[in-house]
């Protein structure tokens, strides 16, 4: 049986390179990405960033593209950090 292993390094930023991603909410949003993917079942190896932007390595799920797993990762997301996190605007990732 073949082994296939193939590591994904993401990089996505706020929009407008907003620097909103204090060390706080950064925290928060990291660990809420990571246990949101776990129940998607993609690994994430490691997560990070700065204010303005995020970096992830994460092993490809075999059963989805690269684009619909960086969805699931990023697209909720910004939905999580706008309904959870007191911001005092609409939180966007960029496109």
């Amino acid at each position: 049986m073949s082994f296939v292993k193939i590591m994904v390094h993401a990089v996505w930023g706020t929009k407008y390179r907003s620097d909103i991603l204090t060390d706080d909410i950064r925290e928060k949003v990291c660990n809420h990405i990571r246990a949101n993917a776990k129940t998607k079942n993609i690994f994430i190896d490691s997560i990070d960033g700065y204010t303005d932007h995020l970096h992830c390595l994460t092993e490809l799920n075999p059963e989805l593209s690269i684009s619909k797993q960086m969805q699931l990762i990023k697209g909720e997301s910004s939905h999580w950090i706008n309904q959870n996190l007191s911001l005092p605007d609409k939180f966007s990732w960029a496109e």
